[in-house]
């Protein structure tokens, strides 16, 4: 039968923490898996093989020595499971119980889980979402020190340090809901798997949507960007253009114009598939969108209706980042010249052509339809930042009859 054996290894350095190592034994034939666990010689109880909590240990020092117990016994667990199956099965032996130990340790790493899962959304053509994912584990990453943790030992105490280290590195409350958001549907998803137990580790951190920084302009804005005059700035009147496109066509995403072939539009009418939603959308074509597609005709590249996608060569996701990055910049500079205090983005003629669409009485069920969003309360969630210019001007109207 075999048994497994908790051993502690003195450092050979005085004052340095020694190194925890399992002994696997089976049939005389002796295995060791090093157990990345560290403790001082004060701190282990050779006779019971366990951590031992000295009393004059801080608080913070304690803590830290549960934790380690806490691996020990998760891990030994794992080992006798292990050694079970493999009897059962007939093929038990100690280099078999190593070679399962470190398989399973491998694929219960939180961080390798959350690679393949971003791998898999990779080659399901889902590259937003993947960089989303690679962001969000970047951060966890960094915040972890690029120490890996297992999928087990994701917690509630966990989960609120890491909101605790993004709220001391200024982050914002939907940044931090975003990351968060992305690590609960890992953790879900390795549950679903069979993975690991759900323990709920994200029930006690911040999942919510804060109201974000009003991000809309007025039409009187509009106006100005379109009236500006950019003669010898070909760069800033392309971003200015692409700008007011998005406008013209109902705050168009700036991925959708740039996926626009020339085959969308037929009959008057441009249609296209929204790549968030997956959703059809018809718009009638204006004179104003027809202007713009005339003048930049000579710059596209194959059936691409606008100049954003200009390489084929080249990768289409990483050029059209690129090319975003580009018009933001040249945005900036030319609410700059406009006088407009916000900043300009590609983002912001979507959110202005919703907040004109209401100021303008028009109902939230024909502006929820109008940009493709999935939902009615989807469009006031995204309105409801948008309400704070016409609550101070209320608040003025009221002052003024002090």
């Amino acid at each position: 039968m075999a048994s497994v054996k908790v051993k502690f290894r003195p450092s050979s350095v005085n004052g340095k923490e020694g190194s925890i190592y399992y002994q696997v034994i089976h049939n005389r034939a002796v295995r060791q898996i090093t157990a990345d666990l560290h403790v001082h010689e004060n701190e282990w109880n050779t006779g019971t093989s366990s951590v031992m909590i000295p009393t004059w240990a801080d608080v913070d020092r304690k803590y830290h020595l549960h934790i380690i117990q806490k691996h020990i016994s998760r891990d030994v667990l794992r080992l006798e499971n292990i050694i079970r199956n493999l009897t059962l099965k007939g093929v038990c032996s100690a280099d078999a119980i190593v070679d399962g130990y470190r398989k399973q340790t491998s694929l219960q790493s939180f961080f390798n889980f959350m690679d393949s899962v971003i791998g898999q959304l990779k080659r399901l053509n889902r590259e937003r979402t993947s960089e989303t994912y690679a962001s969000a584990l970047s951060s966890f990453m960094r915040f972890r020190r690029n120490k890996d943790i297992q999928l087990d030992d994701m917690d509630e105490d966990l989960a609120m340090e890491y909101e605790a280290w993004l709220k001391t590195n200024d982050a914002s409350l939907n940044t931090i809901s975003f990351y968060m958001r992305i690590l609960r549907a890992t953790y879900n998803r390795a549950v679903e798997k069979g993975l690991t137990t759900q323990k709920h580790p994200f029930r006690h951190v911040y999942t919510g949507m804060d109201k974000t920084v009003k991000r809309a302009i007025s039409l009187k804005d509009i106006r100005r960007i379109k009236e500006l005059d950019l003669t010898g700035k070909p760069h800033w009147e392309l971003a200015r253009d692409m700008f007011l496109f998005s406008f013209y066509t109902r705050g168009m995403s700036f991925i959708d114009m740039a996926y626009l072939k020339k085959s969308n539009l037929k009959n008057g009418i441009l249609s296209y598939r929204r790549h968030k939603t997956g959703q059809q959308l018809h718009i009638r074509w204006e004179s104003c969108m027809e202007e713009t597609v005339k003048k930049y005709a000579a710059g596209c590249s194959g059936d691409y209706l606008l100049p954003i996608l200009k390489l084929p060569s080249k990768k289409l996701r990483s050029q059209y980042k690129s090319t975003l990055f580009r018009i933001n910049k040249y945005l900036k500079e030319i609410a700059r010249l406009c006088g407009i205090a916000a900043p300009l983005t590609m983002y912001v003629s979507r959110h202005s052509w919703a907040s004109i669409a209401k100021s303008k009485n028009i109902p939230i069920s024909v502006i929820s339809e109008g940009m493709g969003h999935d939902s009615e309360e989807t469009t006031r969630i995204y309105l409801a930042s948008l309400d704070g210019s016409v609550i101070d001007k209320a608040n003025s109207l009221i002052l003024k009859d002090l």
